[in-house]
């Protein structure tokens, strides 16, 4: 009898899902728990896992800056940031119970590996969770178009966000009280309408790919193994 062929998913995670609300830096309880989570999702879904993870408790590119430092190293910096994040992930989901690998799109080769495709997939067939570090290892471009970069790369068949609201918007519903929460959008209707979920250059690639989106709020439990599993939770964008 063949074996279910496992879905292959790209998890983006902000930086701040491993703080405290209010902080800077990592929080050694909401990385446990976030790792936790992590790891009875995956333990419960028939899924090949793979992890893009932002900086932004760390350092906020160009906004902490200040002015003072420019563009390219800014973005640099948080480069680094998620390569820290990253090492920090893959210990607490080690701790879970469940083989991880870091790859990074910069060379730190004492601290993890480099980003080669042919490893990646090689980890994930072999039941490891990948985490990708480094964003796209080059300034200007964000972490979500790293998710939708190495979403493509693996041949993902899905790429879900996880974010600090419940799904997507037609407004910012932490301003507007009245904002609705949208349960499906296409590609196209989502660029017209300039949803601000992720960035344009992402979306743009994901919509080239065909490669659907689930946007969902990390900080109900259960969500993530809820997303793993292929429940309709948050928003989808196809």
């Amino acid at each position: 009898m063949t074996p279910t062929k496992k879905k292959r998913v790209l998890l983006k995670l902000s930086g701040e899902a491993l703080t405290a609300e209010g902080h800077r830096g990592i929080n050694p309880q909401s990385l446990k728990e976030i790792a936790v989570e992590i790891a009875d999702a995956y333990r419960h879904s028939n899924c090949e896992l793979a992890i893009v993870i932002g900086g932004g408790n760390i350092w906020r590119g160009v906004r902490d800056g200040g002015g003072v430092i420019d563009r390219v190293n800014s973005d640099s910096m948080g480069m680094l940031a998620t390569v820290i994040n990253a090492i920090a992930l893959q210990s607490a989901i080690e701790e879970a119970g469940v083989p991880t690998r870091v790859q990074t799109s910069i060379n730190i080769y004492q601290l993890a590996e480099a980003f080669v495709r042919r490893k990646a997939l090689r980890h994930l067939e072999k039941g490891r969770v990948v985490i990708f570090a480094g964003g796209t290892g080059n300034p200007f471009f964000t972490t979500d178009s790293a998710a939708a970069l190495r979403a493509s790369e693996i041949n993902a068949d899905i790429l879900l966000k996880a974010t600090q609201v419940d799904g997507v918007y037609d407004s910012d519903p932490r301003k507007n009280p009245d904002a609705k929460l949208i349960r499906k959008i296409s590609y196209t209707d989502a660029i017209a309408k300039r949803l601000q979920f992720m960035d344009t250059a992402a979306l743009a690639l994901c919509m080239e790919k065909q490669l659907p989106i689930q946007v969902f709020n990390l900080h109900v439990k259960g969500n993530i193994k809820k997303a793993l599993c292929g429940e309709e939770i948050g928003t989808l964008i196809y």
